[in-house]
């Protein structure tokens, strides 16, 4: 067995590999970067060396910096994580070049992987199934859009070197195609240095459905069954399953061979992922799913496989690559289901938006009774701009999806995190939804029902134990103590009714309650929720709450700040802040001023000064974290200053375009 591993990575996974890898008695070197100084790999590991500033491409995507470090530092093998330098082939022929295990693949099989339209071919002559498309090297524009037409619409645009969604649009009429292709090209030369394409043909109603596969150096290769990543957004997988929901014997049979054969055609060692992209129009079906891709790494999906077959995948690596040998096949069966959730930094009630700064409160799932928790982030750091948004993965395991499903949402019920905006809510939504339930899935599946998944801004739970919370701190002091004092239609021997005023982002909410022993019903405007069996318990930090609402239980745990009540429930956290007075009862209308929504660069200014544009027109492309966001024109109008450049730096707020005041007609 390997004595020494560098870990050349960050965070969750840096994390995870050095988990096992400490268990098994291996000595672990971090690296990092001077962003991460004070991050939790960096304390865990027995030794860890500074290789560069902040960005990435400063640190850990240094390939040299690393193995000179791994050299210093006596590291007999180096573990990649994902993400970074995990399938450069330059890098694992380094390894090899100075005596060091490369934790992964051959440099030849990721580099037979690595281009997708070299892999499809290849993939064909291996009898694996591959979807209809245009592979070839010839990338003029008018021969991609030629290839096109003959594939017919809808097509998706994939970059050659592409992976994680990057570099990849779906194409639904002949006229936006050069649009598209051109966004495309752009998004994969800067991230993987090569603006190269292919062209697939859509599949509708699809599913993504990948299987796990390991390889030997003896030339054995054996699968660890199938994971569904169907809901996804933006094509970035958003919660991961296994098994795949309505998969049979007989398809499982036909799709993991399929896996094997692929992962034998480029003499496959190590851990892999061959990702099928499925017909979900019907019934799986053993003719039904198309080779998309291979990940020649470990998947950051990998905790689902290992709740369901009870192995621990980072052990296998470290076991390949010291030589041993994969388990025989029929050594590995499935136990239960397990779900995966990625908790991400992000706001979904301002479409997605990445959100950055400090980690003052952050409260994670407790692990134990069947929930998992993998993270690179403690409660005092903060997500930073450089790295991917994700802060935790959330795990479950339990007998049934059913199960499975609620026990994901009593688990995102915990969450609690602030100032910094997440996707809790929105990942509890998604679990509980009555589609997802009834195992509907698709790769559309987020997109055609985004308007419900995604939490308000102000949710009637939260909003309620806010109330709660201030009456029940203000005691006899407040003006709950004088119905008559307030204008909320207070009669006697009729129901308290108690209102109380909050301010939630940029709004000024009235929350009404009406209580009746155990009963609370809270009425925020139009909208009325009814909450029974009310319970709670509370100190000098916070309240504890728990009720029932259409008879399922909800809980919400209330954190005092100085600016008010931050209440946590469904997943979701936020603020009930405290009016204040001097405040304007409603902001100015920006009237047209476009500023960046949070810290990135311009990749592209659509309009100069004098364009006259329309509502909804993209005036600004802005990259941030990894990914790009087109920012339109809030009316019509007449563009009046361009504040910026194309490759500028900008800060969250920063004015970008400001359009012409509108004018009375006269």
């Amino acid at each position: 067995m390997i004595n020494s591993l560098l870990i050349a990575n960050r965070g969750e996974i840096a994390r995870r590999v050095m988990r096992t890898a400490q268990r098994l008695g291996i000595r672990c070197i971090a690296v990092y970067s001077e962003a991460d100084a004070d991050a939790p790999h960096v304390r865990e590991a027995d030794e860890a060396v500074l290789i560069g500033p902040a960005a990435a491409s400063e640190s850990y995507l240094l390939a040299d910096k690393i193995i000179e470090v791994a050299k210093q530092t006596g590291a007999e093998a180096i573990h990649p994580g994902y993400g970074f330098l995990s399938e450069n082939a330059e890098f694992a022929e380094s390894c090899a070049a100075n005596d060091i295990i490369f934790v992964g693949p051959s440099a030849e099989a990721i580099r037979a992987m690595g281009l997708k339209d070299q892999a499809k071919a290849l993939m064909e002559k291996a009898m694996v199934p591959v979807t209809p498309g245009y592979h070839e090297e010839n990338q003029d524009p008018e021969v991609l859009r030629s290839a096109a037409d003959k594939i017919g619409y809808p097509v998706l645009i994939k970059a050659v070197a592409g992976g994680g969604g990057k570099g990849m649009r779906k194409v639904d009429d002949a006229e936006d195609f050069f649009s598209s292709l051109e966004s495309c090209q752009r998004e994969a030369s800067k991230s993987f240095g090569d603006d190269r394409v292919l062209i697939e043909k859509f599949i509708t109603n699809p599913r993504h459905i990948e299987v796990q596969v390991f390889g030997d150096s003896r030339g054995r290769v054996i699968h660890l069954y199938e994971r569904d990543c169907s809901l996804q957004r933006r094509h970035q997988k958003v919660i991961e399953e296994a098994p795949a929901p309505g998969m049979t014997p007989a398809v499982r049979a036909a799709m993991c061979s399929a896996a094997i054969n692929a992962a034998k055609a480029v003499n496959y060692v190590g851990a892999g992922t061959v990702e099928f992209i499925v017909d979900g129009s019907g019934p799986l079906r053993e003719d039904g799913f198309y080779f998309m891709e291979m990940n020649t790494r470990l998947q950051v999906e990998h905790p689902v496989t290992e709740e369901v077959t009870g192995l621990d995948l980072v052990e296998l690596q470290l076991h390949v690559a010291s030589g041993g040998s994969v388990p025989e096949q029929n050594e590995i069966s499935l136990q239960g289901h397990a779900m995966e959730a990625r908790l991400y930094a992000e706001d979904p009630q301002s479409g997605f938006l990445p959100s950055t700064g400090p980690l003052n409160i952050l409260r994670l799932p407790e692990e134990g009774g069947g929930v998992r928790v993998d993270t690179g982030v403690e409660e005092g750091g903060e997500v930073s701009l450089h790295y991917d948004p994700m802060i935790a993965k959330v795990i479950v395991h339990d007998h049934n999806r059913t199960s499975a499903a609620h026990l994901m949402a009593d688990a995102l019920d915990e969450l609690a995190v602030w100032p910094v905006k997440t996707n809790g809510g929105f990942l509890r939504n998604c679990v509980l939804h009555p589609d997802f339930l009834d195992e509907k899935l698709t790769t559309g599946f987020i997109g055609e029902r985004e308007t419900d998944l995604v939490p308000p801004a102000v949710d009637l739970v939260a909003a309620g134990f806010a109330a709660l919370t201030s009456m029940l701190e203000n005691g006899d002091g407040s003006d709950y103590a004088d119905p008559f004092a307030v204008a909320d239609g207070w009669r006697l021997n009729a129901t308290p009714r108690l209102g109380d005023r909050f301010e939630v982002g940029d709004d000024a909410i009235t929350v009404v309650l009406s209580l009746d022993d155990e009963d609370m019903s809270v009425t925020v405007g139009d909208h009325t929720l009814e909450l029974h069996d009310l319970d709670g318990s509370g100190g000098d930090e916070g309240y504890l709450f728990r009720a029932t609402v259409n008879d399922g239980w909800v809980s919400a745990e209330v954190d005092f700040l100085e600016q008010g009540y931050l209440v946590s429930a469904c997943g979701h956290s936020e603020l009930y802040a405290f009016p204040h007075p001097e405040a304007a009862a409603d902001a100015a209308d920006a009237g047209g001023v476009i500023k960046a929504p949070m810290p990135g660069k311009v990749l592209a200014l659509n309009v100069k000064t004098g364009d006259a544009v329309t509502k909804g027109q993209a005036l600004v492309v802005l990259e941030a974290m990894k990914m790009e966001h087109s920012l339109p024109a809030p009316r019509d109008g007449v563009i009046g200053e361009v504040a910026v450049a194309t490759g500028d730096q900008v800060a969250d707020g920063d004015v970008l375009v400001a359009m012409q005041e509108e004018t009375a007609d006269a």
